[in-house]
């Protein structure tokens, strides 16, 4: 069923739907309009009896009224026999009065009063009967009526209106399947669109023409198609970056592994050359690492990893892991920790900038230099007592491969792009300024929402 068309399942769910509500609203009607007629047939026996109740029977000995099927013929038809029979009979079952059709037929009763089911003496078809008697207690009246002709009247009056609305039930179908068929247009057309599409194409689809109902449909698309676009942005140009960034790294290692070739008898050149070919590989190693690392601080699904993040434990132990580095530099390392705040991020990308922020400055501090971290409820700084950078040059800090001008020491200008990064994640803002008496103070701030609700602050 459900490998069926939409289209095919709503005219086979119209065509059951209203066979049930034609078929259920067929028996309510024949079990109403049997109900009525039955009510209304036994007030009109009731009626009549109570009428032939005020005759006078006396002078009466076994009389017939004439026939009247062929003067009623010339007027309203045929008249039916069973429609009313009566009879009059005396205390002792003689009968003194019928209708002179089936009035002749009817059975005697002794003594009962009311209504009950019985048959003719010459017929075995059911009939309806109510039996009266006179005040003085001499004769007894009945009136009696075929079932089957009320039956017959209840199914006439319910073909009456029953069955036009089973002739207009075809014509109905086939306007609601045109209804369908015309309301489905939009959606025939959206797929033809969709399968038109180039892979590469995120413009959004337009949902005016659509349904209400598909709108959130398409607006859920359009959703799907902008992060599908923005993965292969970032996919292409993490390509591009590695392609560009490793050329250099592998053409020099490329130019020492054949120095050393050369340098089969020179020890001494074949020892720099190997230092060097190790250093290489370092850098590369670390230029790919950074790469990666971009592009997985750039995809969206990081934020499924959020967790509480207790900010000074992190920064404790980012810093106890860079001592070494900064031992070997001759640089100072030290946290003031003015607050404690938890706030929700990614554990491992927060150290990360952390790290990159450390490792920054102590690569382009000199040796004997200080480095402190600040740690307050909403903000992170970190400051140096460098050569810091010109004011043209703060303005570029953070961009991707970009390294201020004479710089001896080597990388790859992609560790601050990722701070931002991070920073942007954690919906942090960053801030690059010139440091009071030299040096360069990088400023973390968030919001007071960023923070954990029961977190020391």
């Amino acid at each position: 069923m459900r490998s069926m068309s939409l289209f095919l399942r709503l005219g086979i769910g119209f065509v059951l739907l209203l066979g049930v509500c034609w078929g259920s609203a067929s028996l309510s009607a024949w079990y109403q309009t049997r109900e009525t007629i039955n009510e209304l047939f036994d007030t009109q026996q009731m009626l009549l009896a109570k009428r032939l109740l005020s005759l006078d029977f006396a002078t009466l000995d076994n009389v017939s009224l004439p026939k009247t099927k062929r003067l009623l013929r010339h007027n309203r038809g045929d008249q039916d026999d069973d429609a009313l029979a009566f009879a009059v009979f005396s205390r002792d079952g003689k009968q003194v009065l019928n209708d002179g059709d089936n009035g002749k037929h009817l059975p005697f009763e002794a003594d009962y009063q009311g209504f009950r089911d019985g048959r003719l003496d010459n017929d075995d078809d059911r009939w309806r009967f109510v039996w009266l008697t006179t005040e003085d207690q001499q004769f007894r009246v009945i009136v009696g009526q075929e079932w089957e002709y009320r039956d017959d009247m209840a199914k006439d009056l319910v073909n009456a209106s029953v069955l036009p609305w089973l002739i207009a039930l075809p014509l109905m179908l086939l306007l609601l399947i045109g209804l369908v068929w015309y309301e489905l247009r939009p959606l025939k057309r959206l797929a033809q669109q969709l399968t038109q599409r180039e892979p590469d194409d995120d413009t959004p689809l337009n949902a005016k023409p659509l349904p209400k109902e598909v709108q959130p449909l398409i607006v859920a698309l359009n959703g799907l198609f902008s992060r599908i676009s923005a993965m292969m942005h970032r996919e292409r140009r993490f390509t591009s970056d590695a392609a560009h960034e490793l050329r250099s790294p592998l053409a020099a290692l490329q130019v020492q592994s054949e120095v050393i070739q050369l340098a089969a008898d020179d020890e001494a050149m074949r020892t720099h050359a190997l230092h060097q070919l190790d250093a290489g590989i370092t850098r590369a190693t670390r230029l790919v690492d950074q790469l990666l690392t971009l592009s997985r601080v750039e995809a969206d699904d990081a934020r499924s990893a959020f967790q509480s993040v207790d900010l000074q434990r992190t920064l404790q132990d980012t810093l106890i892991a860079q001592l070494p580095l900064a031992d070997n530099a001759g640089v100072t390392l030290r946290l003031h920790a003015q607050a404690e705040p938890v706030i929700q991020g990614h554990p491992l990308l927060l150290s990360l900038l952390v790290r990159n922020l450390l490792d920054n400055a102590i690569r382009y501090t000199p040796a004997g230099s200080d480095v402190d971290l600040w740690l307050e409820a909403n903000s992170l700084r970190i400051e140096d007592n460098g050569t810091g950078v010109s004011e043209a040059d703060l303005q570029r800090l953070g961009e991707r491969f970009w390294r201020p001008a004479g710089q001896e020491k080597s990388g790859s200008g992609l560790g601050l792009s990722i701070v931002r990064n991070i920073a942007h994640l954690h919906d942090m803002q960053i801030a690059f300024n010139q440091r009071q008496g030299g040096g360069l103070c990088v400023t973390l701030r968030w919001s007071s929402h960023a923070l954990i609700s029961g977190a020391p602050a």
